[in-house]
């Protein structure tokens, strides 16, 4: 059996009541803006020189169009959950609207870093996602944008004292031992998943979350997110990758230190879907689902190792327990879209922590995506990331 570093310990001595969580965390990222999710929003005037402006109510995380705007008053639920090749098979991911994927835990610069998944629940909820792992900083600008409460194990102390500050734009605090009280049910243990070493039971595979009873945890963000989180295309036609894409028959996102562990996304003509790898081959889900997905989306940022400071400011200093960060806030970087076989490149710009990515293709012209699931990668600033036809 594998060892089991200080990060991946969920240990229990006494078993699942005793269990204790050890916790890790990393940065927060930002989102961008766009109107209401429903028919109700404001429609700007319009010029004989404007482009039209899309009406249409859509679902605010996937861009597919809403029958039923009351479909989309309910909170979205975020899940924190474990990449590591031992933390396999995962349950749930299927269902997001969203998936992140985020650093683990170590500097790339020294080649350990793995990822770190965060799938978002809000037009439909898995029943069960597991494993279920800590909170990062990155998760606070991430989620912001949406109002999400967060399935979670923790963090560690500095980590949660951050995400308290934003509490009026998330509900972070509702762990896995917090919801024993608050929300009763939320969580469980996956007995098949617990291990034993050297006489010591671990839980760190086990702890699974049930975001439909989480989500009743709290009555904030009852209308749900306020905001496309991407500019959506009003049709397909619209599509940027369709206007000016360029082949894109395998995307490849490279996680460690020399461009190596790469995550690989191939275009399947056949279910009209990127297929995702993992460096050990394919992505597969508990019960044999491959993972697949519709968009593909890669926002290179600065990642650093550090605490973050009540102002704000990012400290490397000595003595302090440095968590990985992706410098997403008040920043920009460069960008890949990747749909129906082709991407598309430009740059990138986040505001503050409650505002959503706003993306420039290479020529000037905004970013149109197509509606559908997206996985959104996170790699660092000069990740050489590879395109091949």
């Amino acid at each position: 059996m594998e060892a089991v570093s200080r990060r991946t310990a969920v240990i229990g001595a006494v078993g699942v009541a005793g269990a204790t969580l050890v916790g890790c965390t990393a940065t927060p990222a930002p989102a961008q803006t766009q109107p209401p999710a429903t028919s109700s929003a404001p429609v700007p005037s319009q010029s004989a020189t404007t482009a039209p402006v899309d009406t249409t109510p859509r679902w605010p995380l996937t861009g597919k169009v809403l029958e039923n705007a009351a479909d989309a008053k309910h909170i979205a639920v975020a899940v924190k959950v474990p990449d590591n090749k031992g933390e396999h098979p995962q349950i749930g991911l299927d269902k997001a609207d969203i998936v992140y994927v985020q650093m683990d835990g170590y500097p790339a610069t020294v080649g350990k870093t793995s990822t770190r998944l965060v799938p978002i629940f809000h037009s439909r909820f898995a029943d069960t996602v597991n494993p279920v792992r800590s909170i990062r900083p990155v998760d606070i600008p991430m989620l912001s944008p949406i109002g999400a409460i967060i399935g979670n194990t923790g963090a560690y102390p500095w980590v949660l004292d951050y995400a308290k500050k934003f509490t009026e734009y998330l509900v972070p605090m509702m762990s896995y031992m917090n919801a024993k009280k608050g929300a009763p049910g939320a969580y469980g243990i996956l007995g098949s998943r617990v291990r034993s070493i050297n006489g010591i039971t671990y839980y760190d595979r086990a702890v699974s979350c049930h975001p439909k009873v989480l989500a009743k945890a709290t009555k904030k963000f009852a209308d749900g997110p306020q905001q496309m989180y991407f500019p959506w295309a009003a049709s397909d036609e619209e599509v940027s990758t369709t206007v000016s894409g360029k082949p894109a028959a395998v995307v490849s996102v490279p996680w460690k230190k020399g461009n190596s562990y790469n995550m690989t996304y191939t275009w399947s003509a056949k279910s009209k879907k990127y297929l995702r790898s993992m460096p050990w081959g394919p992505h597969v889900l508990a019960g044999g689902t491959r993972v697949a997905t519709d968009n593909v989306m890669i926002i290179r940022a600065k990642q650093i190792f550090g605490k973050i400071y009540e102002s704000g400011r990012i400290s490397t200093e000595p003595g302090h327990h440095f968590e990985p960060i992706h410098e997403i806030i008040n920043s920009k970087g460069t960008f890949y879209y990747a749909h129906g076989g082709k991407y598309v490149t430009g740059n990138w710009t986040k505001g503050a922590v409650n505002e959503v990515f706003q993306f420039t293709l290479a020529d000037g012209s905004p970013l149109k995506m197509a509606p559908g699931q997206t996985y959104i990668e996170l790699p660092n600033l000069n990740a050489k990331v590879q395109i091949k036809e």
